[in-house]
């Protein structure tokens, strides 16, 4: 019985073993997109900024563009206003979003459904139309502002044009997908852990605390890291909705490449947005490495 079973053993790994490269084909397909239009502009950029010819003609190592970058005081301010703007949405959406995936999660009934269905609406409206229904609601003399006259109120201060109004128009945005995420994580939690808890007297703050919490850090890490990514290289809404001084990287590097007409100017600022990128990626890759290896 041994030796046959010794004898069966290869032959039940040779399906297996065939298998192999039509895996490999399916995957070769988005690697090589993934090289072609990522890896290889990102490593030509790089090139093309610390590799360049001087007044000769003469090519050499060259980090004057990043000295300029950072020596600049436009420059450091629009850096500053664009991690702000991402740290502040990235926290405005867990405070938001974490809040909505509890209530569809343990809730029942028809209300649900529909709060759902408002939460994801976003995805379906393109950031242009958001745009401009945020200018047109929220902007100077808008519907907010028509309303509040007819009841003889004072006009608000309009966020269009601020710093904030990208940070409302891109929470906005990211809140579908922050929310489908995080009610993945959720999907883990068994309604019979949070029961029994609560059958031992825990408060619902207690059970959040030590049976939710635990089981949805990495979903809450995986919405953070893809909301920070989105938000950080945004163009569309920052652009729309944010002041010219300072501005995000997006709308500065549009703005450097076509009005100063200063591509390694630009094509700077892209290495660096990407640089951070690149920060936040490892980071979430770290995290979800130790958190399978625990």
């Amino acid at each position: 019985m041994t030796v046959l079973a010794d004898k069966a053993l290869p032959e039940r790994l040779e399906p297996a073993t065939e298998r192999r490269p039509v895996g490999l084909l399916l995957v070769a397909l988005p690697v090589f997109l993934v090289i072609w239009l990522v890896i290889w502009p990102a490593i030509t950029a790089v090139l093309r900024t610390v590799w360049r010819a001087d007044a000769v003609g003469n090519k050499g190592f060259d980090l004057s563009s990043y000295a300029f970058f950072f020596s600049d005081r436009y420059s450091l301010d629009n850096l500053a206003l664009t991690l702000w703007t991402t740290l502040v949405c990235a926290f405005l959406l867990l405070v938001i979003c974490l809040p909505i995936a509890l209530y569809l999660r343990f809730s029942q009934g028809r209300l649900p459904v529909y709060v759902q269905a408002l939460a994801i609406l976003p995805m379906f409206v393109p950031s242009v139309i958001l745009a401009f229904a945020f200018i047109r609601v929220l902007g100077p003399n808008g519907m907010v502002d028509v309303l509040l006259n007819a009841v003889g109120l004072p006009k608000i201060r309009t966020p269009y044009l601020t710093p904030w109004g990208p940070v409302i128009g891109l929470v906005w945005d990211n809140v579908p997908l922050t929310v489908l995420i995080l009610l993945s994580g959720l999907g883990r939690v068994s309604n019979q852990s949070v029961e029994a808890a609560r059958d031992v007297g825990a408060s619902g703050l207690r059970v959040f605390w030590h049976i939710i919490l635990p089981r949805i850090a990495n979903s809450i890490l995986v919405a953070s890291s893809f909301s920070v990514l989105g938000i950080f290289s945004s163009f569309t809404l920052p652009y729309l909705l944010g002041p010219a001084s300072p501005e995000m990287l997006g709308p500065f590097m549009q703005r450097t490449l076509r009005d100063v007409q200063d591509p390694i100017g630009a094509m700077t600022q892209a290495v660096i947005a990407f640089c951070f990128c690149i920060a936040f990626g490892l980071f979430y890759v770290r995290s979800v490495a130790r958190n399978q290896g625990r």
